[in-house]
């Protein structure tokens, strides 16, 4: 007897000899599994498998294709190593996420210098990441990027679910500045193991990510009198526009193996740090360094920590923040944008004693607080062990695509020297000699391949070279993205 499923029926994808037009002919000797999964993951980029479509299965599609099934096994494992499909028991493979589109043809090599394109420019304008982030690119490469297409849907749904079927009326109403108080104790618990930091629940500020937390820092330092914030050279170029914008003064303080240079502080009266994964070049502070910024704090400097990147750990043993042995000189940073999405504007600041009612005030009044649901749920997706769980999928996720880069860049980019590969969403690589690393980051935008040029971020001379992010691209996308950046520095 025939038995069908409407709902299957109406988003799966008819399996015979026409699927897709697929014909092994077209396929280069020896690589049946390498042109099977490109013509798929085409397929998913232009909507010819939308989310949601079922593949045939291997044997069915093995045999319309004369191959192995071993040939359709392997092109449905590397989609699923992508994120682009995932398998659903009886219900089969499915199609879960769709790459970057690739219909758009790359263009083609520029004989002449390549097209600058309005992102870079001289210097970057304040609006320089807007116009990078809406910059169209087969394969972006750009930093700080997270991977989205891991976002833990179905976990959050659950927990909105859990949220508003439990929550009473007045839970709708205006809250606390300070954040729910159910996420402020998840917070609290979070950081005691995963960061070494204890903390009471009525400490934490919920905000809207680091970029708000430094703005509501830079605010109160300025109504205290201090104007200087030393950070480090190089050092993020997004951090540097927020701290102008408040009108802070940011002197370069130089960077090496260990991390920041604390005998250059010098007098500078507060600091910006990354200490766990320290942007861009990708240390960690050391030891000895973090022992003698304790003994510039004692003597009345404060610090600003920006956590960044610190569950994003792949070779090296956890480090706690530099908060957890300084409560009473740092300001604390961290956000679930690189954990989760940027999209939920989601993170924690903690202040010094001395300066948390004002930090509260400066929350207050500047928009009574973040929104409650997202709290709520963000609450018990940490509470559950959802969290812990999604953040260890994501290190192994990671970890194949830093790898594929890494290998990528020494099959393509052999002479660069590359930086911070044992954590986090990003690795920097350095050239030798005068080249212009914004002519190199222009002239692989210009096909299709968007990065940041090292330069952004240093106020002083350095050497050349690109920050890459890895973590929101395939393994064959990076792979095909440095082959492109490889080429562009030989024309160069």
């Amino acid at each position: 007897m025939h038995r069908s499923n409407s709902d299957h029926n109406d988003r799966s994808i008819t399996c015979g000899a026409d699927f897709l037009q697929l014909d092994v002919r077209d396929a280069p000797p020896g690589g049946l599994s390498d042109w099977l999964a490109r013509r798929l993951r085409h397929a998913i980029a232009d909507g010819r498998l939308p989310i949601g479509s079922r593949l045939p299965a291997t044997r069915v599609l093995a045999a319309q294709l004369g191959v192995s099934r071993g040939v359709v096994t392997e092109a449905y494992r590397r989609l699923g190593e992508d994120g682009h499909v995932a398998g659903r028991g009886r219900a089969g493979t499915i199609v879960v996420a769709a790459p970057v589109s690739t219909s758009q043809p790359a263009a083609p090599r520029p004989s002449a210098a390549p097209r600058r394109t309005a992102v870079f420019g001289p210097e970057p304008r304040a609006d320089v990441f807007d116009a990078l982030r809406s910059s169209p690119a087969r394969i972006d490469l750009s930093p700080g990027l997270p991977d989205l297409a891991a976002f833990p849907r179905s976990a959050w749904l659950r927990a909105e679910r859990a949220v508003i079927g439990e929550l009473p009326a007045a839970g709708l109403g205006y809250g606390d500045p300070r954040g729910t108080p159910a996420l402020r104790r998840a917070v609290a618990a979070w950081l005691a193991p995963n960061r070494g930091i204890k903390v009471d629940p009525d400490e934490v500020i919920i905000v809207a990510g680091t970029a708000q937390a430094m703005g509501l820092v830079a605010q109160v330092l300025r109504n205290d009198g201090i104007t200087t914030m030393a950070v480090e050279d190089p050092g993020s170029l997004g951090a540097r526009m927020h701290l102008h914008h408040w009108g802070m003064d940011t002197p370069p303080v130089p960077v090496d193996s260990e991390g920041l240079r604390v005998d250059e502080l010098g007098d500078a009266p507060s600091v910006l740090l990354t200490p766990a994964h320290q942007f861009p070049m990708g240390m960690v502070l050391g030891g000895e360094r973090r022992r003698a910024l304790m003994r510039w704090a004692a003597g009345g400097g404060l610090i600003v920590e920006d956590d960044y990147d610190a569950e994003h750990r792949y070779d090296h043993p956890p480090v706690a923040a530099v908060r957890a042995m300084l409560p009473e000189r740092v300001f604390y940073a961290g956000t679930v944008s690189k954990l989760l999405a940027p999209a939920l504007r989601i993170g924690w600041l903690l202040a010094p004693p001395r300066y948390r009612d004002a930090i509260v005030d400066a929350k207050r009044f500047t928009d009574l607080g973040n929104a409650a649901l997202p709290q709520l749920v963000l609450a018990r997706l940490m509470q559950s062990g959802d969290m812990e769980r999604h953040l260890r999928y994501l290190r192994r996720r990671h970890r194949k695509r830093r790898d594929a880069m890494i290998r990528a860049i020494a099959a393509h980019l052999p002479d660069a020297s590359v930086h911070g590969a044992a954590a986090g969403l990003h690795l920097t690589m350095t050239f030798d000699g005068a080249l212009s690393d914004v002519a190199l980051a222009a002239a692989a935008l210009a096909r299709g391949v968007k990065t940041q040029p090292l330069s952004w971020h240093a106020q002083r001379p350095h050497r050349p070279g690109l920050v890459l992010g890895h973590a929101a691209s395939t393994p064959t996308d990076i792979a095909e993205g440095i082959a492109v950046i490889g080429e562009e520095l030989r024309r160069l």
